[in-house]
């Protein structure tokens, strides 16, 4: 009998299993208004600060101080929505804040989802000891109050945007860990990946070419998701002095700045609430449309 020649397989992925990019971008088309106003108008804000911006937002004048909005007695239209405690601009404070949200926003997932993907990735095809070292790394990190690690970093780090990007990235690392683990270990059982094992593709390339684009739609998903709580988590830490420092803005920071005179001016505490608010709800409302639209099957119900 003669030898069996084995072809190296060429198709990557089963026709039925690829990311369909024609529909992922038809499928954003279709976005709903709401959220994506929302996140469009932040984005826009944060891109253009140094454009539309009234005044600059770190200029002090004690003379201004605590002006309420102009539709107050006692306001000014050319600071349409007050002053905070030391006379600098609200509106200007607000568009700037914008940016070191999206800033720490988008950077700490794509640190986070990168690393977390490539060890859940490896985790999961691979298994056996490099699957225990990596999801015992994921339980001692996530054994860690969030708060504390921001403490220990902050002490050797010192605060500041590098350092809440940090902090972040280590927090969220271990959720696309385990999720693309979880994936990888029913797609390394399916047909197509034994047939590029038969046809003499080496691990990095099944993994790259074969598994990843598989479990494309869940990170994206997650990365959407997560963003809304990337938002909350740098104000927090910015409200507790563990984040952005001045004379840089950030909402969390206006918030905590703001907390002495609430009193005194509303406006101080409940305009960047407002922003952090409806951000983060634009945000959830955009995750949980693109898990139901990209999810083949919710689609099929």
């Amino acid at each position: 009998m003669g030898e069996v020649q084995l072809q190296p397989v060429t198709e990557t992925l089963p026709r039925d299993s690829r990311v369909d990019w024609g529909r992922v971008l038809s499928t954003v088309r279709r976005a709903p208004i709401l959220p994506v106003t929302i996140l469009l108008t932040v984005a826009l804000a944060a891109i253009l600060a140094p454009i539309i911006s009234p005044h600059n937002p770190a200029f002090v004048d004690l003379r201004l101080r605590t002006m309420p909005p102009f539709w107050e007695q006692g306001g000014d239209p050319a600071y349409p929505l007050g002053t905070d405690y030391l006379g600098r601009d609200m509106l200007s404070r607000l568009i700037w804040g914008a940016r070191v949200s999206l800033i720490v926003g988008f950077l700490s997932i794509f640190f986070a989802g990168g690393i977390g993907t490539i060890l859940g990735l490896l985790s999961g095809y691979f298994g056996g000891l490099v699957d225990t070292v990596i999801m015992r790394l994921c339980d001692i990190q996530m054994s860690i109050p969030p708060i504390l690690l921001a403490l220990l970093l902050a002490a050797v780090l010192k605060p500041g945007l590098k350092t809440v990007i940090i902090v972040i990235a280590v927090v969220y690392w271990t959720a696309y860990a385990r999720i693309s683990r979880g994936e990888v270990l029913s797609l390394r059982q399916r047909d197509f990946v034994a047939l590029a094992k038969v046809g003499g593709c080496r691990s990095p390339r099944i993994i790259a070419r074969h598994i990843l684009p598989n479990i494309v739609n869940t990170l994206i998903v997650l990365s959407t998701v997560q963003l809304g709580g990337v938002i909350i988590y740098e104000a927090s830490l910015s409200f507790l002095g563990l984040g952005v420092q001045s004379p840089d803005t950030s909402w969390g920071m206006m918030l905590s700045e703001g907390r002495n005179y609430m009193t005194v001016g509303w406006w101080l505490v409940v305009l960047p609430g407002l922003a952090i608010m409806f951000t983060v709800l634009g945000a959830n409302m955009l995750g949980d449309w693109m898990r139901d639209a990209l999810d083949p099957r919710r689609r099929q119900l």
